[in-house]
């Protein structure tokens, strides 16, 4: 009898990447019977990514009260696992929806998310994985930087706020009180991004619109972040505003990379914390799937990722997909087979998100049903 995986994301607002795994494994026992499956939760280092690592791990959800973007608190919550490793996702603590109607790039900071990290380092944990997604910041990282230790400095040696406002007025960054921690766990940086901190398709004037910074404001941050950068640069010895993914969540990119953390595609990094690679072992079929196929699925999503590791260990990879784009050919993913859409004509998006579930449970039962043919 065959031995299925399946790995999914989350259908975002419909359903979780469990309630999928549960559907696919209906259909193949119908189509299959004694076959056997297990599941594991995915995601691309995006919204999500806390829950399905601690729901593959086993392990421990864990709450912090910290600094909001604007300065408020909020409760946000990260990952403890079982081998002492934290998982982090800046959004819960520097998030746009945490802002919703009342976005201000001047005043937004990052350092709610270097007061989790610190809090996951005095749980001790011995390595950090943090995704820097869905930010209401555009400080350079300056905000994460002072929650762990560092100073903003200006000519005077007087302290400067951690916000895109003040970063014209920073003279100096000073490293030596960051919290050494970092340096023996290890920080990874989950960035789907390859942006620089400065420039036409830096971190302010590619993300700062849609954080709701109007053109004079874009104008002002950019000039406010050259000055930053060079002093961030010049305190870690290093050119960190020019290195691809620098300019990712509003420069927190460069931030990480001036303490020395290591950028990675995110579903690369998931597939590691869940030992995605060992999970492969005995398996003759994995069975992936997102929201839609399209052409940024190739580009560091999960379908794209699942497939591509399923390729390297030999084992074929399908996937079901809330819709696959007319323009989807099969190769476009490397090391993906085939693709079922659970979306088999045009239909009003209210009714295919009401009846998601019913049309995820027919496309698996298609994808199984194919799987049985036998030709000679």
């Amino acid at each position: 009898m065959p031995r299925f995986l399946f790995a999914c994301d989350s259908f975002k607002g419909t359903l979780s990447s469990a309630r999928t795994a549960e559907l696919l494994a209906e259909a193949a026992e119908r189509h299959f019977p004694g076959c056997g499956w297990s599941a594991v939760p995915m995601a691309d280092g995006g919204e999500g990514t806390v829950d399905a690592v601690v729901a593959a791990t086993g392990g421990e959800p864990v709450t912090a009260r910290v600094d909001g973007p604007l300065g408020d608190p909020v409760q946000a919550a990260y990952g403890m696992l079982p081998d002492g490793g934290a998982v982090i996702e800046m959004a819960a603590a520097s998030g746009l929806p945490l802002v919703a109607g009342r976005e201000d790039v001047l005043a937004a900071s990052t350092l709610g998310t270097g007061q989790l990290v610190a809090h996951a380092l005095d749980r001790g944990a011995r390595g950090v994985a943090l995704a820097i997604g869905g930010s209401a910041t555009n400080d350079g990282g300056s905000g994460f930087l002072v929650a762990l230790g560092a100073r903003l400095l200006d000519a005077r040696g007087e302290e400067v706020a951690p916000c895109a406002a003040d970063l014209g007025r920073v003279a100096a960054v000073n490293l030596s009180g960051l919290d050494r921690r970092l340096a023996s766990v290890g920080l990874t940086v989950m960035c789907d991004v390859d942006n620089p901190l400065l420039g036409e398709q830096g971190a302010t004037r590619v993300f700062g619109p849609q954080k709701g910074a109007t053109p004079e404001v874009v104008e002002r941050v950019e000039e406010g972040m050259a000055v930053y950068a060079r002093a961030l640069s010049k305190a870690c010895g290093r050119d960190v505003a020019s290195v691809p993914g620098a300019g990712a969540a509003g420069g927190l990119g460069a931030a990480c990379l001036a303490v020395g953390a290591t950028l990675r595609p995110g579903i690369d990094t998931v597939l590691d914390l869940v030992g995605f690679e060992g999970l492969l072992r005995g398996t003759d079929l994995v069975v992936t799937g997102e929201g839609r196929l399209d052409a940024q699925t190739a580009h560091g999503k999960v379908v794209s990722g699942v497939a591509a590791a399923s390729r390297r260990a030999g084992v074929p990879c399908v996937a079901v997909a809330g819709s696959v784009d007319e323009g989807y050919r099969p190769g476009d993913i490397p090391g993906l087979a085939a693709a079922v859409s659970c979306v088999t004509r045009l239909e009003p998006l209210e009714r295919v998100l009401a009846h998601a579930e019913e049309n995820f449970a027919s496309a698996a039962d298609r994808l199984f049903s194919l799987l049985t043919i036998d030709l000679p």
